[in-house]
């Protein structure tokens, strides 16, 4: 998918789309395009694979988001894997911004963000993962789940991280160095002008319940819940003080 500027407002350059995964394009006040990926299959499991990729041209300014929060079944074999590339041209701003991925026990998930920027982009860049339906009484003993991200400025490596939760989930969550018996986080990366002015608004969005710092320009941000909904009355105004008031209206609380 491809946005661009044109008339005063971003407009859809480029579409395509297969198999399962869906675009939706809501209409909506003010010149921030909102597209809003729908996963017809339900879920993902073992074997699945989704690749996606959006660009930002110059001045564009783009929002994506998911109809719902993603959902990974248990793998009885291979793994689900999610790609996900994003080039941002010069002036152009993107929130990405899908709903939380919800991990199921025995459930096994590779995710990879690439993002590319211009020097001048501006960017909001958000995941957060449950452990499994507290409502349900679920609860995620075993799996594995590795997420890798990456984000260029200019070409230069920003931002790089790893992170993997493997065999016995239960177990390495209740440790304090990781998730300290906590079933949701997020993490959240943002580039603007002004990163100064906009940290202290994160840092009191989050609270005590997680922490952000300034990395070589970045805004990055790490949040802990005992809950799906105790994160996102956390993450919501952690994004809306970075979003540029392109918070979806699909996230509620």
């Amino acid at each position: 998918m491809t946005v661009r500027r044109s008339g005063g407002r971003t407009r859809l350059e480029d579409l395509h789309q297969a198999g399962c995964l869906k675009l939706r394009f809501p209409k909506l006040p003010g010149d921030t395009s909102e597209a809003v990926m729908v996963n017809t299959s339900g879920g993902l499991t073992g074997g699945d694979r989704l690749d996606q990729s959006f660009a930002v041209g110059a001045v564009a300014r783009l929002c994506v988001t998911t109809q719902a929060c993603e959902r990974i079944y248990r793998a009885s074999s291979g793994r689900a894997e999610v790609a996900t590339t994003i080039r941002i041209a010069e002036d152009g701003f993107l929130a990405w911004l899908p709903q939380e991925t919800i991990l199921f026990d025995e459930s096994a998930l590779t995710r990879r963000l690439d993002l590319d920027a211009a020097a001048g982009a501006r960017f909001v860049v958000s995941e957060s993962v449950i452990l499994g339906r507290e409502m349900m009484g679920e609860t995620v003993r075993t799996g594995s789940f590795r997420e890798s991200w990456r984000i260029r400025i200019g070409s230069r490596l920003a931002f790089a991280e790893e992170t993997r939760l493997e065999g016995p989930v239960a177990d390495e969550t209740t440790a304090a160095a990781s998730l300290g018996g906590n079933r949701a986080f997020a993490t959240l990366v943002a580039r603007q002008k002004t990163p100064e002015v906009h940290l202290d608004a994160v840092r009191a969005a989050i609270g005590e319940a997680g922490g952000a710092s300034l990395v070589d320009g970045l805004i990055v941000a790490r949040i802990v819940a005992p809950s799906g909904y105790l994160l996102r009355k956390r993450l919501v105004p952690a994004i809306a003080a970075l979003a540029e008031g392109a918070v979806p209206r699909i996230w509620s609380l």
